[in-house]
């Protein structure tokens, strides 16, 4: 047993000295192959690893000019900083790791300053600069602040203000007022209402002095006036908001339609459309109403009243027998305070004349009534609404199916339904029409694209093309250069038979192990190997083990 350990070890270190003395005995063509084949390997093995090191980019800065953009590249440049392009260049793109670095390094710098510039034009005012100067820069100023205040609205993608602010002199009796232009330029699918328009025209007018709210004009990017006119009234044609109200009445007309007859003839054999008359002008009325002031038991109001008397005459003689009655004053004055006069009652005293005269004027209250009528606005003038049907589907025992037409009974149904979904009225002109046709089935065209012209299997493909090719160059490599140069290695000329049993055998008293027989006498040598076995059999198994277990070359 302790000559088999020492056997095994012995085995080891001649191992381990045997793959130098191979790798040494090598021919120079096959050691130059391994070489190239090793340096090929870690050539592709580095290459995949900054491949897939450089995949990390983030967005810098979005959406910038050219000329923030080429700046930005040039201190990158300055500062050692890879960097990439994307959406056509309006994006640069940096390391991962480096992107608030960056971004830091860039703000010192005043980096992007951007198309946009406001009141920082005055803080780098020039010495001697003229009035005139002066006066342009401050006007640059505001109109860039109020670019980027109308430019965080969300609808609005970009904006230049223009304005015209008069140079204001004290000997002019009347001053020319300011005035303002703004173009926007709005996100695709987005509109702006009244209020917001509205908003934009105060925000204008309220940072210029002076400036009326109808000097400001708010024109899009097609050039339709968002705002109102300069001299006042409303321009021809509907606003942003009264044509939403139009579409909000016709769109739930026919969402009403669709509920009611969608569970009666199927989902996809309706199609509806509601088309909604709406009167947006104002009217207003004002009558005056005069009602008599007297009549039979009405109550009056009296406003004023005026009475005048007048009474002369002379004075009567004395007369009769003087006494008690001689001296009775007389009878006091009857007379009404409307209709006709009556006459005065004579002095009793004889022989005397008298005259009396009075007048009345009276004013009554005048009735008056005042009234004033404003119709409102948006108020649904007539409706018409058209609706198709399809063909009813009907299946035969056999199975198949045929469209067939609806009968005219089932048609004044519908219509009935129609009318009543919508609120027909035909004093007001309504119009409902319902028809059965066949509806045409376009047939789907499918688009049997190849899975390998497919966009998302392109793209994969184009990602996995780099690693995928390295990869394949890294086993050309292995299988064409370094394997065959490390199957030579390792598959060079073996010892002698005689020597591996001198190796295992290393006592003194063993046997002199028989020659190396030539290929014809194979006799001898199995006679040898049997004689062996005998004489020492220690041995020879210690060498079967190897052999079994594969530590024996």
């Amino acid at each position: 047993m302790d000559n088999a350990v020492a056997l095994k070890n012995q085995n080891v270190v001649d191992a381990s000295t045997g793959f130098g003395a191979r790798l040494a005995a090598l021919p120079a063509k096959s050691k130059l192959s391994l070489a190239l084949g090793v340096a090929a390997l870690a050539g592709v093995v580095l290459a995949m690893t900054l491949w897939s090191s450089q995949g990390d980019y983030k967005v810098l800065y979005a959406n910038l000019s050219d000329k923030d953009g080429g700046a930005i590249i040039a201190q990158l440049s300055q500062m050692n900083v890879p960097y990439r392009h994307a959406d056509g260049g309006a994006a640069i793109l940096v390391p991962a790791s480096k992107v608030h670095d960056a971004r830091l390094k860039l703000a010192s710098l005043g980096l992007p300053k951007g198309s946009v510039v406001g009141f920082e034009l005055m803080d780098s005012s020039r010495f001697g600069q003229t009035q005139f100067q002066e006066r342009l820069t401050f006007q640059r100023g505001l109109e860039g602040e109020l670019t980027r205040s109308i430019t965080s609205l969300a609808a609005v993608q970009s904006a230049r203000v223009h304005l015209a602010l008069p140079n204001q002199n004290g000997f002019f009796r009347e001053q020319q007022k300011p005035s303002a232009s703004v173009l926007l330029t709005l996100h695709p699918g987005r509109t702006l209402d009244r209020a917001q328009v509205a908003g934009i025209v105060h925000l204008v007018s309220s940072s210029v002095p002076e400036m009326n709210p109808k000097a400001v004009s708010v024109l899009d990017q097609t050039g339709a006036l968002l705002s109102a006119p300069a001299e006042g009234g409303q321009g021809a044609g509907l606003d942003a908001q009264q044509l939403q109200y139009v579409n909000q009445i016709e769109s739930g007309y026919s969402k009403r339609i669709f509920e009611l007859l969608e569970p009666v003839v199927g989902r996809e054999n309706l199609r509806a459309s509601v088309t909604a008359d709406v009167d947006f002008s104002q009217t207003e009325a004002t009558s005056e109403e005069f009602k008599p002031n007297q009549g039979n038991g009405a109550s009056v109001a009296l406003r004023s009243q005026q009475t005048t008397e007048q009474s002369g005459g002379t004075a009567a003689a004395p007369s009769g027998v003087p006494g008690a009655t001689s001296n009775q004053p007389p009878v006091p004055a009857t007379a009404p305070i409307t209709g006709a006069a009556q006459p005065l009652q004579a002095a009793q005293a004889g022989g005397g004349t008298s005259s009396s005269r009075r007048d009345a004027v009276t004013n009554y209250e005048v009735d008056k009534t005042v009234r004033v009528t404003r119709n409102a606005t948006g108020t649904v003038k007539r409706l018409n609404a058209a609706v198709v049907v399809n063909h009813r589907s009907v299946t035969d025992a056999k199975g198949k199916t045929t469209q067939v037409a609806l009968t005219g009974d089932e048609l004044d149904k519908l219509t009935a339904l129609v009318q009543e979904s919508i609120g027909f009225n035909k004093e007001r002109g309504d119009s409902v029409k319902v028809i059965n046709a066949p509806f045409k089935v376009e047939p789907v065209s499918r688009n049997d694209v190849p899975w390998w012209k497919q966009p998302e299997v392109i793209d994969m493909l184009r990602a996995a093309a780099v690693p995928a090719g390295l990869a394949l160059v890294a086993l050309l490599v292995f299988f064409g250069i370094v394997r065959p140069a490390l199957k030579s290695l390792f598959s060079q000329s073996t010892p002698a038979p005689g020597s591996s049993l001198n190796a295992v055998v290393g006592e003194p008293e063993l046997l002199p192990l028989p020659k190396v027989l030539e290929a014809p006498r194979l006799s001898e040598q199995l006679v040898g190997a049997r004689a062996l076995a005998k004489e020492n059999p220690a041995a020879v198994a210690s060498i079967v083990r190897g052999w079994v277990s594969g530590d024996a070359v």
